[in-house]
């Protein structure tokens, strides 16, 4: 890859301008300046002088009034699914950087690239030209932490002749924990994306076929299709149908769902049971939106395309803590075989893009540790153990900042207000609702017994015409648990239409905070706080003239949709941090407390 392409040439440029800036910039070129009208291309002695006058003259150096943009030269019928990747943040995490990608499809291959840069640069190889296409259109120019990404095609046949990923983690790529599979400098990554399961319903009476006399039916399946399938033979006990989960790859998972259907129909015939045996694939309620599609078009492809007739149960039958919807196809097993690998296709990548999306977020909500959230249904690692299973609480997982310092997170307090109205849809039955939320959350919930007015809770006069009847909700537990915790809060609001269809959920929520940090959170003149609003697009006011509490506290009051006040929360969590590490004494250079008298000399 030492062929450049110069675009944006002006067309009084001449060969010899173009050979005075990089005798300027001291870049050895191997051959004359082919300038065309509006371009040109130069040879450079090797890949790394060619990336050197890529990252110094790329939009940066101006010749007669336009701006060079510098890349490599890739003949069109080599620019296919491999692109190239520049001034990506020094500090930016594969998780981030993997979840960015993994928007635009299949990533089989990043590798690093070793340069002289201070930001990084990977090469990427994407499953198809059009991924390659997209991912280049979308990212190039993309502002990342201020850093706007470059992107650019590489020849396929070069690109991993020419430039060999390094041999461990770049400087600026802050690794987390042990390696793990594709971190920087393992070299290929087969896959990014974690597996999805697959979970069908099989009825009761065919579970004992499934699992064969001793298990050896189900290990024969398993050895097969190299798949890992649990039979949830104890969950809803005296049901009619048992779930099965399959975890393997999608060929993997749509070869066990065949050899299961197959078995099921033979033991149908054995036991003369006549009755129609469909295909019941369960799905996370977040994916199914999205396999219905627009006006029902992406589910009737699928029926048309596979020559089946698909069902799917209705919202009603959902819970928040059982959120699957079952998707039921009929027809031949060859058709329901390919049916389900066109449902999974479309859950996966449903899967996917969310993934990718909570990725971005949790870069933009630093303090959280995505795994510990469990928001995604089962099969990714640290993410809750099946579909309509609970993750354990993060506070069990030892779940820690992936921004932070590592330990047991802090338990943190929010008062979080809801309308008096809803108290009911969140305590649920007996109870049971606020019991299974604060289990699911890993904090302790708690509602206050009276109602409360916005004057009230922080002594400022409430905006004119506002509903001032609410209920304070106090939360407790690590940043994760409050993310879960309020998250379903605020879901659970918009479910019982305590808010319009097209109304967003807005709630207020408070921090307490030292009363001497306060300043902090407020900044010169208001400068923090005006930061703050402006960052999260959240309302963020420290009431004046409060009067600090019997633990020297004073209220930050924080008004906002889900992701603004908890990207609110945890600025000024960090805020608070700071202060904390500021008030404590520094450590001896021994590190445990006062130093210790020297012994005398005798």
């Amino acid at each position: 890859m030492n062929k450049l392409y110069i675009g944006n040439v002006s067309e009084e440029a001449s060969a010899e301008d173009l050979e005075t800036i990089f005798e300027q910039w001291k870049i050895p070129h191997s051959g004359p300046f082919l300038v065309k009208t509006g371009y040109a291309f130069v040879d450079c002695p090797d890949e790394k002088i060619a990336m050197k006058a890529i990252d110094i003259l790329s939009g940066k150096v101006d010749l007669h009034g336009k701006l060079l943009e510098v890349e490599h030269s890739v003949p069109k019928r080599q620019r296919s699914c491999k692109l190239q990747i520049r001034n990506i943040p020094p500090h930016m995490q594969w998780e981030v950087l993997d979840g960015m990608l993994a928007q635009y499809g299949t990533v089989e291959n990043c590798e690093q690239v070793n340069t002289d840069t201070d930001t990084a640069v990977v090469n990427v190889r994407y499953g198809a030209k059009d991924q390659a296409r997209q991912a280049m259109e979308k990212l190039n120019g993309f502002l990342m932490e201020n850093f706007a990404l470059k992107v650019s095609y590489i020849p396929d046949e070069m690109a991993t002749a020419d430039v060999p990923p390094l041999g461990g983690g770049r400087r600026g790529f802050v690794p987390r924990g042990p390696p793990r599979s594709g971190s920087p400098g393992l070299g290929a990554r087969p896959k990014l994306q974690s597996e999805v399961p697959l979970r069908i319903l099989v009825p009761t009476q065919f579970v004992g076929a499934i699992i064969g006399k001793e298990g050896a039916t189900i290990r024969n399946i398993t050895k097969q299709t190299h798949s890992k399938i649990d039979i949830h033979r104890k969950e809803n006990a005296g049901a009619a149908e048992k779930p099965i989960t399959v975890h393997s790859t999608p060929e993997g998972c749509s070869n066990a769902c065949r050899t299961i259907m197959e078995i099921m129909q033979k033991e149908a015939l054995d036991t003369k049971f006549t009755e129609e045996i469909p295909l019941k694939i369960l799905a996370h309620n977040n994916f199914v939106g999205r396999l219905i599609g627009k006006e029902g078009r992406n589910l009737k492809k699928i029926e048309v395309d596979t020559e089946t007739k698909i069902t799917i149960s209705p919202l009603q039958d959902l819970t928040l803590y059982n959120p699957e919807r079952t998707i039921t196809v009929k027809g031949s097993i060859e058709a329901c075989s390919r049916a389900e690998e066109e449902v999974m296709k479309k859950v996966r990548e449903s899967y996917e893009n969310d993934v990718a999306a909570m990725n971005l977020q949790s870069n933009l909500i630093p303090g959280l540790n995505l795994n510990a959230l469990g928001l995604f249904p089962g099969g990714a690692p640290g993410m809750g153990p099946s579909m309509g299973h609970n993750a354990p609480p993060p506070g069990a997982q030892g779940g820690y900042s992936s921004f932070g310092g590592q330990g047991q997170p802090e338990s943190e307090t929010v008062h979080l207000f809801i309308p008096a109205l809803a108290v009911g849809a969140i305590i649920g039955k007996q109870g049971q609702h606020i019991k299974q939320l604060s289990r699911y959350a890993g904090a302790s919930i708690k509602i206050s017994a009276e109602e409360v007015s916005v004057v009230d809770a922080n002594q400022v006069a409430p905006p004119e015409g506002m509903d001032t009847k609410q209920r304070m909700v106090i939360i407790a537990g690590p940043p994760e648990a409050q993310f879960k915790a309020q998250g379903r809060i605020f879901g659970k609001l918009k479910e019982e239409n305590f808010f319009g269809p097209k109304e967003e959920v807005k709630l207020e929520a408070h921090i307490k905070v030292p009363s001497f940090a306060a300043g902090r959170v407020i900044g010169k003149g208001g400068k923090t706080v005006n930061e703050l609003q402006n960052l999260t697009s959240a309302e963020v006011v420290v009431p004046r003239d409060q009067t600090p509490d019997e633990n020297d506290q004073v209220i930050v009051k924080i008004t906002g949709h889900f992701y603004a006040s908890q990207l609110a929360q945890r600025k000024i969590q960090e805020i608070l941090s700071q202060v904390r590490r500021q008030q404590q004494p520094k450590p001896s250079p021994r590190g445990e407390g006062p130093p210790l008298p020297r012994p005398s000399r005798k």
